[in-house]
């Protein structure tokens, strides 16, 4: 049987040990050549600069495909996915060299961990060795992980639209943020939608930060008929859905120059409105074209500059009608929730003139 191999990567100061560095993570596709675990760790390493912006002092979970990605194969989204070849890794893994640190967070049940907190690039690199391709940044710092310092903007396509269709919401919550005095900065997901990040100040909650997503979303509907916020997939339509659940406490978002696991390895690729604005096939962003591109400069560069109030996001929560609307399942239920129940299943109250219950059926 031939020897594994194994090569260091240069990551900042420190030398990684990446083993099996010839395991075919990405396989060819018509657009790019194969992808291996030596070039998964090279590239993190050649993003330095704007990986460690997105991921700095952050909890960061792992999307780990250790066995690369395949059709077929699929990521864990609980425990009862024990036959899925890829996982998320919440907690620090064991065998973590001693220069990785960690940051205690609490997750919505109430339970804590010690995840991830990178601190310097070989962090990243040597994640890449334990199978890492995406990485999951909470929305706060490490000095305060109960106040996000980030706002995230998840457009999200659904069947029946395109990227275009993203990429026209897109410039319509510009227009928005800029008349609420708020600059966003631009990023493809690696897929078909766009995410869209503002930094804030640290002095709101999480609950107060997807009451803000839920306002900017609402105004995004009242312009734009083909925008939604409905929680239930049944009831969105053709449209782009606005996924204000992402800034929930343990809710994360690919960060950007993140891999993701799709064919080609496609890129989580921060651009400017203008590019944004001209991009029609988010694939040409990937492990080949990007470390190029961060080498002239990286468009989020001065994303951490200002911070902003949130204030004005938060008037469009209470402004707007609608209420509050659904958490995630796995939530406990939260003050004020609708019930979780999807539409189609809800029994249609029956009542007679006098008010008396007279039964029901399902629709």
């Amino acid at each position: 049987m031939a020897k594994s191999t194994a090569v260091e990567v240069q990551a900042g100061d420190r030398a990684v040990r990446i083993s099996s560095a010839d395991r075919v993570i990405y396989e060819a596709t018509e657009r790019t050549p194969e992808v291996t675990k030596l070039m998964v760790a090279e590239y993190v390493a050649s993003v330095a600069d704007g990986l460690m912006r997105a991921l700095r002092d952050r909890p960061t979970a792992l999307e780990r495909w250790p066995n690369g990605v395949r059709e077929g194969f699929k990521l864990a989204t609980g425990p009862w996915d024990k036959d899925a070849e890829a996982f998320y890794q919440k907690r620090v893994p064991k065998g973590a060299p001693d220069y990785l640190e960690s940051v205690q967070i609490t997750f919505p049940s109430g339970r804590t961990a010690e995840e991830i907190c990178p601190t310097e690039i070989a962090v990243p690199v040597w994640c890449a060795q334990m199978g890492a391709l995406t990485f999951h940044p909470w929305p706060v710092r490490r000095t305060d992980v109960d106040h996000p310092d980030e706002l995230r903007i998840d457009l999200d396509p659904q069947p029946g639209t395109t990227f275009d269709d993203a990429v026209r919401v897109a410039g319509l919550a510009r227009e928005v943020l800029e008349e609420l005095g708020i600059r966003g900065y631009p990023k493809t997901s690696g897929n078909r939608g766009i995410h869209i990040y503002v930094r804030i100040e640290p002095r709101w909650t999480f609950e107060d930060v997807r009451h803000a997503a839920i306002g900017f979303g609402r105004e995004l509907e009242r312009r734009d008929d083909g925008v939604t916020t409905a929680w239930w997939k049944e009831e969105r339509g053709e449209r782009i859905f606005v996924d204000y659940n992402q800034n929930n406490r343990d809710r994360t978002i690919a960060s950007a120059y993140s891999l993701r696991p799709i064919p080609g390895a496609p890129v989580s690729t921060p651009v400017t409105w203008d590019e944004l604005g001209e991009l029609t096939d988010p694939r040409e962003f990937n492990l080949f074209t990007v470390p190029d591109r961060v080498a002239d400069g990286d468009p989020w560069a001065t994303i951490d500059d200002e911070a902003f109030s949130l204030e004005p996001l938060l008037r469009l929560w209470e402004e707007l009608p609608g209420g509050e609307l659904n958490f995630p399942p796995d939530y406990p239920k939260m003050p004020g929730e609708p019930p979780r129940v999807q539409p189609s299943k809800k029994v249609a109250e029956h009542w007679d003139d006098e008010g008396n219950w007279i039964g029901g059926e399902r629709r």
